[in-house]
């Protein structure tokens, strides 16, 4: 230990400190000038310590917050499992909670048109919901659903009620899902939702869920935060 750098010593204590709750996820740990003081270096050398649990995933930087314990990030086995989400947290021991910020009716647009191979001027649901697991946001979902397949969808509340529940209820379960993943950043709008700088990476997923026959019944696009998420492909020959 001695012979480290004394930002690898502030480092590995500051780890030591996470791993024994020391410090708890959500906490805030000390700022730059106390944990300089404390540890009788630089600000500089601290910077450097905090970058480095930053870059491992231990710590992250949040708007008006400071720096916090962040939660390791949970493994996404979306890609090749047709499960809901809180059904996906639940399993991981994670306490899933959804937030509803919209529901309507409108046309499609059209993307949705093509996606959902609708004719012009044929409307869909437009379901927008904020996914957290415990009390991190972790996904925004937007999610478009023919009219005609689903009635009465404007009276379900989605904080409480699972969509695939919804779709196997009125006998239209999902039988396959196309996903295509791009990466992009986070806007304005998304960065104040999933609680991440402006500018942050994200998981982008386009999805189409097909009942029998193929016939496409949602198409969903998600944002992931690209801190607190990492994704699970099997492939098989």
């Amino acid at each position: 230990m001695i012979n480290k750098p004394l930002h690898q010593q502030i480092k590995e204590d500051l780890l030591n400190k996470i791993e024994y709750e020391d410090y708890k996820v959500g906490d805030k740990i000390p700022n730059e000038v106390d944990l300089a003081t404390h540890y009788k270096v630089s600000r500089p050398t601290v910077r450097q310590a905090i970058n480095a649990l930053v870059i491992d995933g231990f710590l992250e930087r949040r708007k008006k917050r400071g720096t916090i314990v962040r939660q390791r990030k949970i493994n996404q086995e979306f890609t090749h499992v047709i499960e809901s989400y809180n059904d996906e947290m639940t399993r991981k021991g994670l306490i899933p909670k959804t937030k509803v910020l919209s529901l309507k009716s409108e046309v499609a647009n059209e993307e949705v048109m093509q996606q959902l191979e609708l004719k012009p001027g044929e409307s869909v649901y437009k379901l927008v919901r904020l996914r957290y697991a415990e009390e991190d946001p972790i996904v925004l979902v937007t999610t478009y659903i023919p009219l005609s397949l689903v009635p009465n969808l404007k009276e379900i509340d989605f904080t409480t009620t699972r969509f695939y529940e919804v779709l196997e209820k009125n006998q239209t379960p999902i039988k396959e899902i196309t996903r295509k993943l791009e990466l992009i950043t986070a806007d304005e709008t998304v960065s104040d939702l999933l609680s991440v700088e402006i500018d942050a990476p994200l998981f982008y997923f386009h999805s189409v869920g097909y009942i029998e026959n193929r016939v496409p019944i949602e198409y969903s696009v998600s944002k992931y935060r690209g801190d607190l998420n990492s994704f699970i492909f099997n492939i098989s020959s």
